[in-house]
Order: C-alpha cells, then sequence, then structure tokens
C-alpha cells in the first residue's frame, strides 16, 4: 500500500489550453452569428398577409423601406426624414433606374402614407416597385 506524501498534493495542474482554445471557438462563433442578422427584421413591423404572396429573393441593390403604423419611415434600421428619402431614392435611380424598390408598410399604416413613398421613387425615376406581404403561414 502506497501511502501518499505531502509532495504528491502540490502536483495537481488544471491545463488552461484546451479551455483558452474553446473561449475562443465560441467567441468566433457568436461573433459570426450577430453578423448574419437580418437588417429588414431589425425593425418590428407586422405585416398584412396575402395568399398569393411568395417570399422574395432579394438582389444585391434592392432598396427595403418599411412605413410604420405612425407613417415614419425607415431604411434598414435608420429613420428617414422627406428630403432624406428623396435622396435615397435618387442616388439609387442614378446608379440603377431598374433598381428594385420593396415597400413594406404596416398593415395599420395610413394608405395615403404609402402612395407617398410610392410617388417619392417616381419622383426619383424608380419605378420597379412591390409591396411587401406575408404569405397566410407565417404571422
Amino acid at each position: 500500500m502506497r501511502i501518499p506524501d505531502d509532495e504528491d498534493a502540490g502536483e495537481f495542474v488544471i491545463e488552461l489550453t484546451p479551455l483558452i482554445d474553446v473561449v475562443f471557438l465560441l467567441l468566433i462563433f457568436f461573433m459570426l452569428a450577430t453578423t448574419f442578422l437580418d437588417p429588414e427584421r431589425a425593425i418590428e413591423l407586422e405585416l398584412p398577409q396575402a395568399e398569393s404572396g411568395v417570399d422574395p429573393k432579394p438582389e444585391p441593390d434592392e432598396l427595403v423601406l418599411s412605413v410604420m403604423a405612425d407613417g415614419r419611415v425607415f431604411y434598414r434600421d435608420a429613420e428617414l426624414t422627406d428630403d432624406e428619402l428623396l435622396t435615397l431614392l435618387r442616388g439609387a435611380a442614378q446608379r440603377d433606374p431598374e433598381t428594385p424598390v420593396t415597400i413594406r408598410g404596416h398593415r395599420a399604416a395610413l394608405h395615403g402614407m404609402i402612395v407617398h413613398v410610392m410617388d417619392a421613387c417616381g419622383l426619383a425615376g424608380l419605378t420597379n416597385l412591390a409591396v411587401g406581404t406575408t404569405s397566410e403561414g407565417e404571422g
């Protein structure tokens, strides 16, 4: 039978290298996961349903404008004034007059505000417009 001595008690060591590797992998995972957030979904917006709606495949240069129930207009997560909206649309029209524009209006948004945004697109020279809806199965 072996009798433990005091020297054996001091030899227990926790290896930190594998622990640090796991922490760095978790850090990289969460950094990458947060960069793939959809900028369209950053704003809480309840879209109306349409039976014939399909999920659009956004093109790289597509402009997605969100109209809130209170009439505010957002591009990505930034609120736009009327002048900023026209500047954005005119810049897109200068780059490519066929730039697709999707207008996502909250179901409680006034029709006049949606028409106002569509009119701004027309004034800027953009005619490739779509209205965003959800399919019947989505909430």
